[in-house]
């Protein structure tokens, strides 16, 4: 089991670097994926992974990553942005797409460019990290913590809501899978102002670890929180 392999995106800061340093504890050989060569090479540097220059809206740079990498036991997208706490009325197209084409059109770029590497797994396991405001259950019946602004977001939380129904899909095809989403909770990240206020991105980085390890039992297709439980769609 020493020669297992992962790559994550984002994993140059917040909860990507210490996923990929849980990872890295695990014995994972770890992909450190980052847009900015010299930060990613800086994060790697630091945990013992592998530097690996990505950029989820850049075809080029995940053809270029992709070809680098044979077999891949783990893929963890995790890359994401919140551009703003604006409601859907209030929210400008351009950010609309933009926060799509990472959040959504970016995973699913760099999850098929890696399919290969991961069919050659015996135990192929991809997480994705979505957001627990993404959850129609919860956004409809607010848990508290899930619904700021009752409506606000609109841009971020339906992105990942699409985050949530493709990892179903991908569950429902990629047989030998295990093909979950994690919410990991309000973390102290620079994702948002309101997440600089929230608690500490490693107790997220456990859940994503969590799904990284399942056994061949285990779930998938599932949305879970960074504790274990299911949460809602």
């Amino acid at each position: 089991m020493n020669d297992r392999t992962a790559l994550v995106t984002g994993a140059n800061k917040g909860i990507g670097h210490h996923i990929a340093r849980l990872l890295v504890a695990e014995g994972f050989t770890v992909h450190v994926a980052a847009r900015d060569p010299e930060l990613g090479r800086r994060a790697a540097e630091e945990i013992g992974g592998r530097p690996l220059v990505l950029d989820v809206t850049d075809p080029g740079t995940i053809a270029d990553a992709a070809a680098r990498i044979d077999r891949l036991d783990v893929l963890v997208n995790n890359a994401g942005i919140a551009p703003s706490m604006a409601p859907p009325a209030g929210t400008d197209l351009d950010e609309l797409r933009r926060t799509f084409e990472t959040n959504v059109f970016g995973v699913v770029a760099v999850t098929n460019a890696f399919l290969p590497a991961l069919r050659g797994s015996a135990h192929p396991r991809i997480v994705n990290v979505s957001s627990g405001t993404a959850s129609l259950t919860w956004s409809t019946n607010p848990n508290p913590q899930f619904a700021p602004g009752h409506g606000g977001a609109a841009a971020y939380r339906s992105s990942k809501a699409a985050l949530n129904a493709l990892t179903v899909f991908y569950a429902l095809t990629l047989d030998g899978f295990k093909v979950n989403a994690l919410a990991p909770g309000l973390r102290s990240t620079d994702l948002t102002a309101r997440a600089a206020a929230g608690g500490d991105p490693a107790e997220a980085a456990e859940g994503a670890v969590r799904l990284a390890l399942l056994p061949d039992d285990g779930p998938t297709g599932g949305f879970f929180s960074w504790d274990g439980s299911p949460v809602p769609w």
